[in-house]
Order: C-alpha cells, then sequence, then structure tokens
C-alpha cells in the first residue's frame, strides 16, 4: 500500500509541480520559429503556430488543474446542502422535489450536457467550471444523501432529536462530521473524474481558445504534426495522463488504507 501510494504521488505530483508553478518560470515569449521543428534554442521544438513547446507546456497546465478544482468545489458546495435536506428531512414531498430533477441530470451523458450547452453559449474558463460542476451534482448529491441518511439512522440522532437540538445542529454537527471520510474519500475519486471531463471538454475546444496555452488544447491542435514533432503532442498528454492515473492509484492507497482502519 505504502509503495502504491508513493508511486501515485509522484506520477501526480509532477504534472501538478508544472501545472501550478510552470508559469512562474515560463518567461517572456521568444520570436515564432517555423510550425513543428525541433532545435533552434526550442528543445522540445515548436508546436503549430511556432511556439515553444516546453514554454506552452508550463503555461497550459494551471487551467486544467484550477478549473477542475473550482468545478469539484462548486458541485459540493451544491451536493452537500441538498444530500443533508433530503436525507434528514421528514417531509417526503420535500426530498421529492430536491432529488428527481437531479435524477433527469443523472440521465444524461456528461459530456454530451457539456457540449449541448455548449452549443447554445460560449462558456469561457468559468463556464466550463459550471458546466461540469453542473453534471457532476447529481451523483455527489446521492452519494452525500445515502451516506447522512445511514447517520441521520443512528440513535444519537434520534436522542439530538429528543432533546431539542436545531436541524442544524444535527446536520452540521454530529452528520456531517460523520459523513466526513466518505466526502473525502469520494472528493478524491470525483477530483480524477473532473481532470478528465476538463481535458476532455478543452480538447473539443468548449470553454477555451483554439490557440490557448492548455494541455488538452496542445494534444488537439498538435495532432497534425504528429509524426513530424511528436513532443508538442506526446508530452502534454502525457501530463493529463499522468494526473488522473496518478489521481487514481493515490485515492485508491488512501482508500485502501481507510478500509484497513
Amino acid at each position: 500500500m505504502k509503495s502504491r501510494f508513493a508511486l501515485g504521488a509522484f506520477i501526480v505530483g509532477v504534472p501538478l509541480v508544472l501545472a501550478l508553478l510552470g508559469p512562474l518560470f515560463a518567461g517572456e515569449p521568444g520570436p515564432r520559429a517555423a510550425s513543428f521543428t525541433l532545435g533552434g534554442g526550442h528543445w522540445l521544438g515548436t508546436d503549430f503556430t511556432g511556439r515553444d513547446v516546453w514554454r506552452e507546456v508550463l503555461l497550459g497546465g494551471r487551467p486544467v488543474v484550477l478549473v477542475a478544482l473550482a468545478a469539484t468545489l462548486l458541485a459540493y458546495l451544491v451536493a452537500l446542502p441538498l444530500g443533508l435536506i433530503s436525507a434528514l428531512t421528514d417531509r417526503a414531498w420535500l426530498e421529492e422535489v430536491l432529488m428527481r430533477p437531479l435524477d433527469v441530470l443523472l440521465a444524461v451523458p456528461s459530456l454530451l450536457t457539456i457540449l449541448l450547452v455548449a452549443s447554445v453559449l460560449t462558456p469561457g474558463p468559468a463556464g466550463l467550471a459550471l458546466l461540469v460542476a453542473l453534471v457532476n451534482i447529481p451523483d455527489a448529491a446521492r452519494i452525500v444523501r445515502a451516506a447522512a441518511a445511514e447517520a441521520a439512522s443512528r440513535p444519537a440522532v434520534e436522542a439530538l432529536r429528543m432533546q431539542g437540538e436545531s436541524w442544524w445542529r444535527m446536520a452540521v454537527g454530529y452528520v456531517g462530521r460523520s459523513i466526513g471520510r466518505t466526502l473525502a474519500a469520494d472528493a478524491g475519486v470525483r477530483l480524477t473524474g473532473v481532470l478528465y471531463l476538463v481535458a476532455t471538454a478543452a480538447f473539443l475546444g468548449v470553454g477555451v481558445a483554439p490557440d490557448a496555452s492548455d494541455w488538452a488544447v496542445m494534444v488537439d491542435r498538435n495532432r497534425t504534426g504528429l509524426f513530424v514533432q511528436p513532443w508538442a503532442v506526446v508530452v502534454p498528454a502525457l501530463l493529463i495522463v499522468g494526473l488522473t492515473m496518478g489521481g487514481n492509484l493515490l485515492f485508491d492507497a488512501l482508500l485502501d488504507k481507510r478500509r484497513r482502519t
């Protein structure tokens, strides 16, 4: 388990450090060279517009990571109150009103929902974060509701009700703390899925400019020169894979540790 944790931390750490600290070391853009060339001071070559690939790699990770983190946070900001209210309410009609619309959204594939909205609107990075958060709310709310319902059925909650404790004290003070580990595990796995969804949407041109410094955009726009100058595609693609695969290994190790304890 320790080796899997260390491997996951290393694999996810490399792209994460590049994403967060890369823009600090990117420097000023130099003169553009010919497209898809190697050498000439560009140790990873140039991209489809003649820009230095290494500089674009340093700049391209932060948008992916920040949008994914923002989308995950926004999803839980909505899913937590919805799930807690649905689990703790005594009014069946209120639970139906809160959860049934989410079932409709859950039935539509996430990427299809994003593409349908993007065909009508033109979302920027903030809009992409909102869209990704929207498609993650139904599943996150169901997990919160299931975990909270189990905690709410314990005798301790019934004792709090008999003592006349407020709904807020029961929901946050007891139930919220009881489901903390479950939510932490789900958040880790969800962040990995959100990273994949953000990268896929950016690859399809949703939420980013066609020539943006973004790892997913780099893979898409430079694939025409894959056999001429492969580093412009291979390096950002490996970094995206490292984020998702390393995140999965890391959170699998954490979940395994939680099961053993």
